[in-house]
């Protein structure tokens, strides 16, 4: 594959090592609306994506497959009264995220994204655990609102909330956050019935996932409903289970590299035992998460120290 043009065989959360998990299953789109000013999650479009009524427009939380662009921005129209997108925001570089950016650019909408998601989006990327590589994306699909840590902006009587989850799914992965409605959507950082993908190559690693997984704990309540990449919502029990099976896993998979242990023994020993029925196939999981933690060694050190103290203290 060349890139781009294979967007729907090709999102980098979803087949195993390019497995073409949409070709297989190509799902019928489906609108759920979650709060009562109108937002609502819209699946069947490769990675999951939310609409937000505002007024006279929309705001939109990253935009699907490239090849099924047109039949989401039909939707969309449809749906939601011919209202114009006025913003776009992306998770985070995936394809299955960002293949519809030039449709509702073309349409007037502004991109908005961490920094890092754009110049992933703007340059060729080998991904060496697919063996794929992605070519640059067309200047009109690119993000066209950077920033490096937080904001927010108006939305409504209330306003949008957005930051920076570093170096977690991707290096660019952000939250968008509807304070008013209680409605977070978190990207590739909040899995649903598959383990989270891990990708090295572009930033990710399993320390920072779980710092992102607290991040999101903290902003939520037992009432939030939680957008993740692909998948049902979820809930913040869904989602401090998430984190608590990343510790565990961290752990043992670090204990057993130290020892000089290989994946596929990690794999034989059962690092991920009890959390298979819940979280699939750990085969690409647990291959990501031992090579990531080779970039990140200086960090390891610091990390595993305050895993064991709040073990430690949580147990007294």
């Amino acid at each position: 594959m060349g890139g781009v043009a294979g967007a729907a065989l090709t999102c980098a959360d979803l087949g195993a090592f390019g497995a073409p998990t949409l070709a297989k299953a190509r799902p019928e789109p489906s609108v759920v609306q979650l709060s009562a000013s109108g937002i609502s999650l819209i699946t069947g479009f490769g990675g999951n994506v939310l609409v937000a009524p505002d007024g006279d427009s929309l705001v939109m939380v990253d935009s699907g497959v490239e090849d099924r662009a047109g039949e989401l921005a039909s939707l969309v129209s449809h749906r939601f009264g011919k209202r114009p997108v006025h913003t776009l925001f992306n998770t985070h570089w995936h394809v299955c995220h960002t293949g519809g950016n030039e449709v509702f650019a073309k349409s007037g909408a502004k991109i908005v994204a961490h920094k890092f998601t754009r110049q992933w989006m703007g340059t060729e990327v080998y991904i060496n655990w697919q063996d794929r590589t992605y070519e640059p994306r067309a200047p009109m699909a690119l993000p066209t609102e950077t920033f490096t840590d937080s904001g927010e902006m108006p939305f409504g009587k209330g306003r949008i909330e957005y930051g920076h989850l570093p170096r977690a799914h991707t290096d660019g992965d952000i939250y968008v956050f509807f304070p008013e409605d209680n409605v977070v959507v978190a990207g590739g950082v909040v899995s649903a019935g598959q383990y989270p993908v891990l990708d090295y190559v572009t930033g990710g690693w399993i320390g920072e996932l779980i710092g992102a997984t607290e991040t999101l704990l903290d902003m939520t309540d037992a009432k939030t409903r939680i957008i993740p990449g692909h998948g049902p919502v979820q809930t913040r029990d869904n989602l401090q289970a998430e984190h608590d099976m990343l510790v565990t896993v961290l752990e043992r998979i670090d204990g057993m590299r130290s020892k000089g242990k290989s994946v596929e023994e990690m794999l034989a020993a059962g690092v991920t035992k009890e959390f298979d029925a819940a979280w699939g196939d750990p085969t690409l999981f647990v291959t990501n998460v031992y090579l990531g933690i080779f970039g990140h060694l200086g960090d390891m050190f610091g990390l595993t120290r305050a895993l064991k103290a709040r073990k430690s203290g949580a147990a007294k």
